[in-house]
Parts: C-alpha cells; sequence; structure tokens
C-alpha cells in the first residue's frame, strides 16, 4: 500500500482531529511537515503527532542499504482528541528508543510507550492528548516473549476497553485458552490475566484506555465529533493546504548518511547517534 513513485511510503497527506502513534519496530521513517519540522527515526524509536486543527506530513521508508533488503515494520495508532482539543495547534515529540521505559524480566520484555504497568511509567505524551490524563487510562505496550516464558499481567481501569494483538509466533495461552497468531483478543480491562507462550518466539502490540464517549465522524484522514465538522476541514484545507508543503518534493526524503535527529518547528533540533 505504498504510495511513492520513487521512495516507498506515504507522500504529504492531511490530518485533522486526532493523533498518530506511530511504532517503528525496525527500518527507517523520514518524517517532514507544513509547519516545517522534519526527523528520522529509526528501530525502536516512536514518533508521537498531535494532528490538531490539521497539518500536513508525509512518511517516506528511505533505501539506505544499497548491498542488501530494506525491511521495515511499523504500526500507526489513531488515538482520538477529545473535542475539546480537536483545533489545538500541530504537535509531535519523539520517544527516542533509548529513553521509553522496559521492563525486562524473565525471558519477557514490555515497552511502555504510554501508560503505566508495574509501577513503569511511560514518558508524558503530547500535551492536548487524551493519554495526558492518567484517569483515561491510555495504555499502548509492545511485549516480546521468548518461547516458553509466562507472565501475569495486571489490571487496569475496569471502565476502560482493552485489546491484545498477537502478531508474531505461534500459540499462547491467555488464562488457559490458546489462542494462534493472527488474532485480536478482547480483554476485561479490570482483570489480571495469566499470558503462557507457545514454543516460539512471540511479539504483542496491547492497546487500552477510557473511551472519550463523544460522537465520532471520520472521513479518509480526519477525525471529527459531526459531518458537519467534516465537511469544514475539506473545505479548510482546500482553501489553506493546512498552510502548504513548504519542501521541494512530495516524495522526500534525508540523505543516506543522516543519523536519527527531529528538527521541530520552532527549530529545536534533536540528534542521535546513528543507527
Amino acid at each position: 500500500m505504498y504510495h511513492g513513485r520513487e521512495i516507498p511510503g506515504f507522500p504529504y497527506h492531511p490530518h485533522r482531529g486526532f493523533e498518530t502513534i506511530t511504532i517503528n519496530t525496525y527500518g527507517a521513517v523520514d518524517h517532514f511537515d507544513s509547519l516545517g519540522a522534519a526527523g528520522r527515526f529509526r528501530d525502536g524509536d516512536v514518533q508521537w503527532m498531535t494532528a490538531g486543527r490539521g497539518v500536513l506530513h508525509s512518511e517516506m521508508f528511505p533505501l539506505l542499504n544499497t548491498d542488501k533488503p530494506n525491511p521495515l515494520e511499523i504500526f500507526q495508532i489513531w488515538l482520538n482528541l477529545p473535542a475539546r482539543s480537536k483545533l489545538t495547534d500541530p504537535h509531535f515529540k519523539m520517544l527516542w528508543r533509548e529513553d521509553i521505559p522496559m521492563i525486562l524480566e524473565g525471558g519477557i520484555t514490555v515497552k511502555i510507550i504510554a501508560g503505566n504497568m508495574l509501577d513503569t511509567q511511560a514518558s508524558a505524551p503530547t500535551p492536548a492528548s487524551w493519554a495526558a490524563d492518567p484517569d483515561n487510562a491510555v495504555g499502548v505496550y509492545v511485549i516480546a516473549m521468548k518461547a516458553g516464558a509466562k507472565r501475569s499481567i495486571p489490571g487496569t481501569n475496569p471502565k476502560a476497553n482493552r485489546t491484545l494483538y498477537f502478531f508474531e509466533g505461534k500459540e499462547v495461552s491467555i488464562d488457559g485458552q490458546i489462542v494462534s497468531v493472527g488474532h485480536l483478543i478482547g480483554l476485561e480491562a479490570a482483570n489480571e490475566f495469566l499470558l503462557e507462550n507457545g514454543p516460539a518466539d512471540a511479539r504483542f502490540l496491547m492497546l487500552e484506555g477510557k473511551p472519550i464517549g463523544e460522537p465520532v465522524a471520520q472521513h479518509g484522514p480526519f477525525v471529527m465529533n459531526t459531518a458537519q465538522e467534516i465537511q469544514e476541514a475539506f473545505a479548510e484545507f482546500r482553501r489553506t493546504q493546512f498552510g502548504g508543503w513548504p519542501w521541494p518534493q512530495a516524495e522526500q526524503a534525508h540523505p543516506r548518511e543522516k543519523a536519527r535527529f527531529a528538527l521541530h518547528s520552532d527549530g529545536r533540533l534533536e540528534s542521535k547517534i546513528w543507527p
């Protein structure tokens, strides 16, 4: 589903009214947006972007290796914004892999991107996010298990929804029920559950949080509360292009030798070591 013609990825496109949490498990992603911000993030890094009132951005996957394949694996989670925050200023932050809290024990690794597990707290989310209030119990976790490992996962807020996506491995037991890979499992958020892995290493994505409890109107790249607001978003995008595209190419990429970095719209620069 790549849309680039010369570089794989997603050339510039608009968003409004929600957030994207882009989890990069391996590969490279080059970011550009209509605010003049840019960056490159790689294996283990996470970008958290608040689209707010409107932003154009691109996510391109540069072919950095010239002598071997360029594999990529990312998850992009769309997190809705409450009505009061849908027209907030756009914003993004990087959760660099070396700064993301992790739980490591008994053949299990839990990367805590949002939320709190076993008294380990994630880094602060973006300020306007539904996840910014701990009472909303928003949790985003990537769980890796060695073959035969097992762990009890504690419950959370009983008003939250909780799902576990089993995306790599063979089979796993959840409170004694055998589940094969490729399934999404709905769980009672308030209840602890026992996760027992089968004969192959496994990975999971666990998402949880209290519903916002507001109407949702979604069309393409916009998520608002009413159909009228969706029409207003399209009208404004046609009129303003959300600030327009300040970069030379639609399929923009950084030089191959560029290390991980984030250039923010206010000029603040974060530089990380290669790779």
